[in-house]
């Protein structure tokens, strides 16, 4: 099996290698990756203090590590912060991110980048978020005496640990000192393997995202122009083209009773002009508007990543993208400033948008009537809306809290 393991990586890193030329991710990927090590090793060359290291997939699971990792930078002042990434997603966005002495993606998965790269970071903890689980790296971690913990997991029956044919990656579960979840159900299934440095502690993006909602907001003069009239605004988040057939006839039958913010989930110049379709002469580009052109506008376009989490607090609506595709994407950011929360059909993977779904915070739809149907009850009702912001704001503080747990944990056990 690691024999499987380590021939599948190297099939994916080819085929990414052939994508490159003809995909901007794949290129970004293979590009971040040259001459990496030697980089890695020329940055850190100067530097005697100790270090703890985060490593993030993407994007998402940074948002998730993000407050542990301010949380490990209060707790351990003289430490230097190195942050990976696996995807551009992630490091492309917050490559500069100035929580984070040093950030690099992480080199493949194998023996010899693994050796390499734990003897020249020497971090006196390394934490994986969520999903990843990278068996070179937490072995040789384990072999040179660093404590590797998992937070934020999630752990279903489905998944090939707790197939009869798993045990090479239950071994990998067996390298990590310990193990954070974010439920109950998760923990269960790790102590029936046997496995006992397992803590509930619950899900750090509630901290995160209750955070934003409380923090002093950030300057956005083009937004502030764009709701100046007081019209109520329906932000959609993190969009994909399978999105628009359910959300654009939203969009055109309230097209002069609302205003609407789109921020697609990846900013390419198809989708861009598939959204501006939608809305054809009252769309406008956020890299191309000025306040007198968003004044004119009712849709307001971002063409840019990074900014989604910031934008919520316009909004009395939120519709989250993804689930008429791979699946949903963060809809906690929304239910943070309370926004009744819409999206399609795949979301039963996502604890959170199961719970706002029975707590009738959520929506899903498998349709655009049942998109527009849906939203008119809130639209028309704000009595209820009003109850259902109550209801997320109540949610989102009571879940608050596991890095506070986390760290406990970690102060007694790793640091």
């Amino acid at each position: 099996m690691q024999f499987l393991y380590s021939t599948g990586l190297g099939l994916y890193a080819s085929a990414v290698r052939l994508a490159a030329p003809f995909n901007a991710k794949a290129a970004a990927w293979v590009a971040g990756r040259q001459g990496l090590l030697p980089r890695i090793e020329a940055a850190l060359a100067a530097e005697p203090a100790p270090r703890l290291w985060m490593h993030c997939a993407s994007l998402g699971e940074f948002e998730q590590g993000r407050p542990l990792l301010e949380g490990l930078r209060r707790q351990y002042p003289g430490h230097k912060i190195v942050l990976t990434f696996f995807s551009p997603s992630g490091y492309e966005v917050r490559k500069n991110w100035p929580g984070a002495d040093y950030v690099f993606y992480l080199p493949l998965d194998t023996a010899a980048n693994a050796a390499a790269f734990v003897r020249l970071v020497r971090p006196s903890l390394a934490v994986f978020v969520k999903y990843e689980f990278w068996y070179y790296y937490l072995r040789e971690l384990r072999q040179q005496g660093v404590p590797a913990v998992v937070v934020a997991a999630i752990f279903r029956p489905s998944q090939v640990f707790f197939k009869p044919w798993g045990g090479f990656f239950r071994q990998i579960l067996r390298e990590l000192h310990h193990i954070f979840t974010q439920d109950e159900a998760s923990a269960q299934l790790l102590r029936g393997l046997g496995l006992a440095r397992v803590t509930v502690a619950g899900d750090t993006r509630f901290d995160t995202v209750a955070a934003t909602a409380s923090a002093p907001p950030r300057a956005l003069p083009l937004v502030e122009a764009f709701v100046a009239d007081g019209a109520p605004l329906l932000i959609a988040g993190s969009t994909w083209p399978e999105d628009l057939p359910a959300l654009a006839p939203l969009l055109r039958k309230h097209a002069r009773g609302l205003r609407y913010l789109v921020a697609p989930h990846e900013i390419s110049e198809a989708h861009l002009q598939q959204v501006e379709a939608a809305l054809p002469g009252l769309t406008v580009r956020y890299s191309r508007a000025t306040p007198a052109t968003v004044a004119e506008a009712r849709l307001l376009l971002i063409d840019n990543v990074g900014l989604l989490s910031q934008l919520y607090r316009f909004g009395r609506f939120a519709y989250v993208g993804g689930a008429f595709g791979a699946g949903l994407h963060n809809t906690l950011e929304a239910a943070a400033f309370g926004l009744p929360v819409f999206f399609g059909p795949r979301y039963e993977r996502f604890q959170e948008a199961v719970e706002l779904v029975a707590l009738h915070c959520a929506f899903p739809v498998q349709s655009a009537q049942q998109l527009e149907a849906a939203f008119d009850r809130l639209y028309y009702n704000e009595e209820a809306r009003l109850k259902v912001q109550d209801t997320s704001l109540d949610y989102v503080h009571s879940h608050a809290g596991a890095t506070g747990r986390i760290l406990k944990e970690l102060a007694i056990s790793a640091c």
